[in-house]
């Protein structure tokens, strides 16, 4: 068992490489957080509340526009003698599901 323990160990270069290449990757993380730190563009609380009101106002008023097209457009089609999906490729509809948009969650 000893054998083997010390054949599948690192030898010393090995190991100072490993060291080195962490010492590397400490230096570049220690860089990107002082880069963080004195960061001049962080948000404040007000901003970051003031963008999600913006959003949640703008999801609500999707959600309305979205559900007043879908009822106009089922008041149409009822007496269309063509399908939904025609009747959409012949006015140049376009949906949201079309393009895999989605509504965007709330933050």
């Amino acid at each position: 068992p000893e054998l083997k323990d010390l054949n599948s160990s690192m030898t010393t270069p090995e190991i100072g490489g490993e060291i080195e290449a962490l010492r590397k990757d400490c230096a570049s993380y220690t860089e990107k957080l002082e880069r963080i730190k004195s960061a001049t563009n962080h948000v404040t609380p007000e901003e970051k509340e003031k963008v999600c009101r913006e959003q949640q106002l703008s999801r609500r008023e999707w959600r309305r526009r979205k559900r007043m097209a879908t009822e106009l457009l089922d008041a149409i089609l009822e007496g269309y003698p063509k399908s939904k999906k025609q009747f959409f490729e012949e006015v140049g509809i376009e949906t949201d599901e079309d393009h895999g948009v989605v509504l965007p969650a709330t933050v």
